[in-house]
């Protein structure tokens, strides 16, 4: 089965991105906004349970952190992608890199830069009208996270929660 681990900003972040995401993001119905901490990858129902007590064991590991959004960014010209860039503040960093280790094998395809998505495969003149008026605009978020989740994608191509991972919680 496929999964992914991403972290779920609050509810304020999450409503001004889908202001953006459902006129400019063709993922919109099938994800709520996220920054993905693990990009998509199988894991075998017989290897479920180790992966999820060594998901346990990082976010018992973990402290909440504040994490800042202060502006748009772009991951033009590779592609046509608009998103809120996340500070990389580097309790954010370091967790993303502890899921990259062990048995969560790294399966990045490219650097990690912290984002929530809000605009994608747009056309090149929209992409510039869209990108052009928002990176004018002042977005001013700041969140505490304290949890992670495990993902995992339905037969639909949408993807639902499969666990949560509470930091600082007692490991069980």
């Amino acid at each position: 089965m496929k999964y992914g681990i991403a972290i779920f900003p609050s509810k304020n972040i999450q409503d001004e991105a889908n202001s953006f995401r459902k006129r400019y993001d063709p993922h919109y119905a099938l994800i709520p906004p996220h920054i993905t901490l693990k990009e998509a990858f199988h894991v075998e129902e017989n290897e479920l349970k180790d992966m999820v007590t060594e998901l346990k064991q990082i976010a018992n590991e973990t402290k909440p952190f504040t994490i800042n959004i202060n502006k748009v960014s772009t991951f033009a010209p590779v592609t046509n992608t608009i998103y809120f860039k996340v500070e990389p503040v580097p309790a954010l960093m370091d967790l993303q890199k502890k899921l990259q280790e062990g048995t969560l094998t790294n399966n990045l395809t490219h650097s990690f830069v912290p984002h929530i998505t809000i605009g994608q495969q747009l056309m090149d003149d929209e992409y510039s009208d869209v990108f052009g008026t928002l990176k004018m605009s002042k977005f001013t978020f700041e969140d505490t996270i304290d949890r992670f989740q495990l993902l995992y994608q339905l037969e639909n191509e949408s993807w639902t929660v499969y666990e949560t991972f509470v930091f600082g919680k007692e490991f069980i």
